[in-house]
């Protein structure tokens, strides 16, 4: 699998109810850790002070990234994506294919 790094900022459209956003914000908390168990989710942060995240996804190419990954999430439609194609840096001390 493809690594990508993505940020995502969500906006919850004016006029939302808490309920809507409640019940919205636990789906996704549940389905993030399915994500995460199927090998999608590697890492999620926030930045301090920010209402933002930024987390190393995996998919098989972009397309599927979008469409079977982040396409699941409860409030991808509230969300704004930036999404960064990485591959190995040949000076990463944590690259698994670097010669020993």
């Amino acid at each position: 699998m493809r690594e990508f790094l993505v940020e995502i900022t969500t906006a919850v459209p004016e006029g939302t109810g808490q309920e809507e956003v409640d019940r919205r914000r636990a789906a996704e908390a549940v389905r993030a850790g399915e994500l995460a168990a199927a090998g999608h989710l590697v890492r999620l942060w926030r930045p301090v002070g920010e209402l933002r995240s930024i987390g190393v996804w995996r998919a098989a190419d972009e397309a599927e990234l979008h469409e079977k990954v982040l396409g699941t999430l409860p409030l991808r439609s509230w969300m704004t994506l930036t999404v960064t194609p990485l591959e190995s840096h040949p000076n990463d001390p944590g690259r698994v294919d670097a010669a020993r």
